[in-house]
């Protein structure tokens, strides 16, 4: 195993997410089957991975229970657990904090401390060696940072008693998102926040204006932690069409091998957490990180030619100059990355990112004038993909 440097901690550059453990039924948050997950972790545990990640409502709210059981039969100080507030699941209703959904049964708090406290009591243990705020993103970004709720000030209370050793946030949200909350972060509480966890991946880079969120965490200081590196599983098996172009370069080489090599050439990681579902994945995944073994600047290229099989992408490179020419003033470019992903998949994060659009920035507010065209160094027809972009969300 392979271990990365994050302040005094040694931490595995494998990591296990205990969001898709071994489970008795199919579907998101099924029971877990306790035998085959306790068998995972220990597996993990023996082959040298000491970050565990867990969080509030996975596998319907059993998954601290489960891991903190199964990572206490070994020495507490030869393992590091993660958790997460669950502020993406809370809404406030008569001054009381109200958490639901993802197949939980709806519970109101006083206040985060109580659910913090919760989460300390289900995972059997003192404290969190890295804590987080879960999915800041444009829907929570006020759940977050507002005073009235105070979720920043109860993790600094926690970190000042011990019981968080360091704070975190994960993010599905856009780039510019990411920015505005660190920004209210070093006004708040500068140098409080350490580490975030992003979904990065080659895909990504692109769709999910991964590479943009990499470069914004980076220049404000923070470790960048990553979580879907095969992007649920879809990067691990990919089109025979894409399957072609690597096998020539890398014959004998996995799929999923290259994803993982993909994140090895990045220098600001300490930590790709992975959500292991069986033995065999598993397996697979150490064998990742017994060396290290970043793509060369060829096979980077080469990936590039994947994701051209893989999807249809305008290819936009956030220059702007068409917001110049345009009459509503439309984010062009945060709409065309958007529509790139729509071409590939239409998941949860870009509904709920679209959902929270205003009618006046959504790409139905197009006049389809096309003053944007002209000023497109790249020849996209905007106006075309804004109508196809909004088909799309429309269907």
């Amino acid at each position: 195993m392979i271990y990365r440097k994050f302040q005094d901690k040694e931490l595995s550059w494998l990591g296990l997410g205990a969001m898709r453990l071994p489970a008795t039924a199919e579907g998101y948050g099924a029971p877990i089957d306790e035998e085959k997950a306790m068998e995972l972790v220990k597996y993990a545990y023996d082959h040298g991975v000491n970050y565990y990640d867990t969080s509030y409502f996975y596998h319907s709210g059993d998954s601290e229970r489960f891991i903190g059981e199964a990572l206490k039969r070994f020495p507490r100080e030869s393992w590091y657990l993660a958790s997460k507030m669950p502020g993406n699941m809370m809404s406030v209703n008569n001054g009381k904090l109200e958490v639901g959904g993802f197949n939980l049964e709806s519970r109101t708090f006083r206040a985060p401390a109580e659910v913090f406290d919760l989460q300390l009591k289900r995972c059997g243990v003192d404290y969190f060696d890295f804590y987080l705020l879960h999915n800041v993103s444009e829907q929570t970004y006020n759940i977050y940072t507002g005073e009235n709720i105070g979720m920043i000030d109860c993790l600094l209370e926690e970190k000042a008693k011990g019981r968080i050793k360091h704070i975190g946030f994960s993010s599905h949200g856009r780039a510019d998102t990411i920015e505005k909350f660190l920004l209210h972060l070093e006004a708040k509480c500068p140098g409080a926040f350490e580490f975030a966890m992003i979904q990065l991946n080659y895909m990504d880079w692109a769709l999910q204006e991964g590479g943009k969120k990499y470069d914004v965490l980076t220049k404000h200081g923070l470790s960048v932690f990553v979580m879907e590196p095969l992007r649920g599983g879809k990067l691990a098996n990919l089109r025979p069409d894409a399957h072609e172009i690597l096998k020539v370069a890398r014959p004998s080489d996995s799929h999923a091998s290259w994803a993982f090599k993909y994140l090895q050439s990045l220098d600001n990681i300490p930590v790709i957490l992975s959500g292991m579902s069986n033995l065999e994945q598993l397996k697979e995944n150490l064998s990742f990180f017994e060396k290290h073994a970043p793509l060369s600047e060829d096979e980077l290229k080469l990936l590039g030619r994947v994701m051209e099989n893989i999807s249809e992408l305008a290819p936009c490179t956030a220059c702007a100059y068409c917001i110049e020419g345009c009459p509503m003033k439309l984010n062009i470019p945060m709409l065309l990355t958007m529509y790139n992903e729509a071409g590939f998949e239409i998941a949860w994060m870009l509904r709920a990112a679209f959902g929270a659009l205003g009618d006046g920035e959504k790409p139905s507010a197009c006049t389809n004038c096309g003053n944007c065209v002209p000023l497109c160094p790249q020849n996209i027809d905007i106006p075309e993909a804004l109508r196809k972009f909004n088909k799309m969300m429309s269907e």
